[in-house]
């Protein structure tokens, strides 16, 4: 008897909860590839994700670029964001770049004249150079370790949405094509869209712009610089619908589905639909 009781409470324990737990299997979970570059002289990650497809076909992707793309930003946001429309097809597959930023303004605007703004963020004004990283680093690195089909499109949002209209406006063929999301307009006294309205009108790539319920220069900046932009622009104009803060979440979507559109027929049907704008004043 006290050896069935014994040979029980040995079973017993083998079944346990905690016993089972400790047994069961685990393995790393891995997203992408980090490589560590430095610009401005700070180390800063690129965190690169392919597409899930991307090892079982000898297919070539497009690039997207994320600005603000750290683990600390909007790194997983945006993936998921971009990882969401593969499975309603709603944009096409890309492989997807997430730069991060340390001294966003430094790196990601251009000199001001505004004293308060000089005051404010003492080290900006350095756009110029973080543009000529990415393009003679950033992007050489990825076509030299992936296979992309030659396109690149860069995103990014309120600095790094102005990052992306000046980049539009003064270096339109680095990429194929641009979303400014609540782009930081207001900046240096709104002169982005005045410099562009002195432009001479030319043949730009696609541009996704958006405007949300931001008010003051911002809006004056945005509504300026849409109506000078030409016709190859989707204006997403959410200011009754969206804010500052929740733009990136609301229309990163419709900006993939617009620079990456697919063959998909069903969006409609699920609402996933793409809204432009012909109005640049109200």
């Amino acid at each position: 008897m006290k050896y069935f009781l014994m040979m029980t409470a040995f079973v017993l324990l083998g079944l346990s909860p905690l016993h089972a737990r400790e047994n069961i299997k685990s393995e790393p979970l891995t997203t992408g590839t980090s490589y560590l570059l430095s610009t401005h002289g700070i180390e800063r990650r690129i965190n690169i994700v392919v597409p899930a497809e991307y090892d079982e076909t000898d297919h070539s992707y497009p690039v997207l670029i994320m600005l603000d793309g750290g683990f600390q930003q909007d790194f997983y946001l945006a993936l998921g964001i971009e990882r969401w429309n593969q499975l309603w097809q709603r944009s096409a597959p890309v492989i997807f770049v997430g730069v991060e930023t340390v001294d966003r303004q430094r790196e990601l605007l251009p000199p001001t004249e505004s004293e308060e703004e000089q005051e404010r963020y003492p080290t900006a004004g350095e756009s110029a150079d973080f543009r000529a990283w990415l393009s003679e680093t950033v992007l050489p690195l990825i076509r030299d370790h992936y296979r992309d089909d030659g396109r690149a499109f860069l995103a990014g949002e309120s600095a790094a949405g102005h990052f992306v209209a000046e980049t539009w406006a003064i270096a339109p063929k680095l990429f194929d094509g641009y979303a400014a999301l609540s782009p930081s307009l207001q900046w240096d006294n709104q002169g982005l869209s005045h410099r562009l309205a002195g432009m001479e009108k030319q043949d730009r790539p696609a541009l996704f712009v958006s405007l949300a319920d931001e008010g003051g220069g911002t809006e004056e900046g945005v509504l300026r610089f849409v109506s000078e932009a030409g016709s190859n622009l989707c204006f997403a104009d959410r200011r009754t619908e969206l804010a500052h803060a929740n733009t990136l979440h609301g229309l990163l979507p419709e900006a993939l589905q617009y620079l990456l559109p697919t063959d998909a027929d069903w969006l409609e049907e699920y609402g996933l639909t793409l809204r432009c704008s012909d109005r640049t004043d109200e």
